[in-house]
């Protein structure tokens, strides 16, 4: 029996889950499909994304023959016969997965057929297609990026899948428990082939009640799906714990401690809130005293969503780590923040007249801009002149530290320009105003 992720994939251009960038109304696939002006495309991507179903909704939506091949395992001969095909029926749609891997026999034999639109190649990789595909290729097809689909992209296949009577499990009475539905919306990192498959194995492997309904608890899907949901309970209590416990212990400069909470966090597969916790940390713990540990962190998340998981585990342990032995600054939050509560409460006033715009005619007449100072024009690229507004004059919103070498400096210079614009820096005058 064929797997419920190969029985759900879709026939219309329509019914694509996620990759809304690409299939959405108005969006270039899509508008290929409705033209039926279709070219051949590179899709990258990690597993389990949806190059397969695009491939196979196209087909289907456009009423084309629909092949597949695998670059690495089908030979010169299986083109050959696609080829055939396609002279004897008119145009084919042929999805090579692993295309990365595809030799120069097999390129050469391609070549003119993607020249007279005899094969429209759909190529899939989880490869740079700009590092890893012959460029001979790549100039004759588009290349379009697919994403890791969402929590919420998943739950909608997950809903298709349980009531289509056809294709999916809508012959037998299935209840999916939250948290089971949960687990497989989110443990697996935006592969929907793989929660399509552990739902079905549940469903098969469990005996339906004395009504005749298959109850799927969170304990199956774990065990069918063989990742644990370390970080979440039936509340989702502990998934936030753990989330609270990594930043605290990257804070608090214990890098074993937020190792063992990230860790707990990818083995429950929640990629997506490693990455997003990791950014706020970077800049709301360490900050100005070490913006660079910040690009190294960006850096961090970016390799690993691009690699995803286990891999992505690498570059977030290195990024973890240097956060935790970084200085720490919040000075920047606490700035933002002291600038917010004052115009929150109503403390803002009036933008003083010389910075107002005044690129149109008739500014001078109202005096905008007319005795504002270019500070380009004097020595060192500054000049003495008021920029806050006249209720706030005398505000002062950040207070540089001392844990980093940069905010040292960049603290050093701030205190000259407070001093050369009568503003001494004490902690007191913190937010004062005139």
């Amino acid at each position: 029996m064929q797997p419920l992720a190969y029985r759900m994939r879709p026939q219309r251009i329509e019914d694509i889950v996620g990759q809304q960038h690409l299939v959405g109304q108005g969006q270039i696939i899509n508008r290929m499909v409705k033209a039926k002006m279709l070219s051949s495309m590179i899709l990258y991507g990690p597993p389990g994304t949806g190059k397969t179903s695009i491939a196979s909704a196209i087909a289907g939506s456009t009423k084309y023959a629909f092949r597949m091949l695998n670059a690495a395992t089908d030979g010169k001969k299986d083109l050959q016969i696609v080829a055939e095909e396609a002279k004897m029926s008119g145009t084919v749609v042929l999805l090579l997965d692993e295309i990365h891997r595809l030799d120069k026999t097999k390129q050469d034999f391609l070549l003119p057929l993607l020249e007279s639109g005899a094969i429209i190649l759909i190529g899939a990789t989880t490869e740079n297609p700009y590092i890893n595909i012959n460029p001979a290729i790549r100039s004759r097809t588009q290349i379009f990026e697919v994403h890791p689909l969402t929590p919420d992209d998943i739950d909608t296949a997950l809903t298709r899948a349980l009531t289509d009577k056809k294709n999916g499990l809508g012959d037998q009475q299935v209840t999916l428990a939250d948290s089971a539905r949960h687990h497989l919306t989110t443990a697996t990192n935006g592969d929907l082939r793989s929660a399509l498959n552990a739902l079905e194995l549940a469903v098969r492997s469990t005996d339906p009640d004395n009504k005749g309904v298959v109850q799927i608890s969170l304990g199956v899907i774990e065990a069918c799906l063989q990742r644990k949901a370390v970080s979440a309970d039936k509340d989702g209590d502990a998934h936030y714990d753990v989330i609270s416990a990594l930043q605290k212990s990257v804070r608090g400069s214990d890098v074993n401690a937020a190792l063992h909470y990230m860790s707990r966090l990818i083995a429950a597969g929640d990629l997506p809130i490693i990455c997003r916790r990791l950014l706020v940390i970077a800049y709301e713990d360490i900050g100005m005293a070490n913006l660079q540990a910040a690009e190294h962190t960006v850096a961090a998340v970016t390799a690993a969503q691009q690699l995803g998981l286990p891999e992505a585990r690498i570059p977030l342990a290195d990024a973890v780590i240097e956060l935790c032995l970084s200085p720490k600054s919040n000075s920047g939050m606490s700035a933002v923040d002291a600038a917010l509560a004052d115009v929150n409460a109503g403390h803002s006033g009036d933008v003083p007249l010389h910075l107002k715009d005044a690129h149109y005619k008739g500014a001078a007449s109202l005096g905008r801009g007319v005795e504002y100072k270019y500070p380009h024009d004097f020595p060192n690229d500054w000049v003495k002149q008021q920029y806050l507004p006249n209720g706030l004059v005398n505000a002062v919103y950040y207070q540089p530290k001392q844990n980093g070498r940069f905010e040292t400096a960049l603290g050093e210079q701030y205190t000259k320009l407070m001093a050369a614009n009568g503003h001494a820096l004490t902690p007191e005058n913190d937010s004062k105003k005139s």
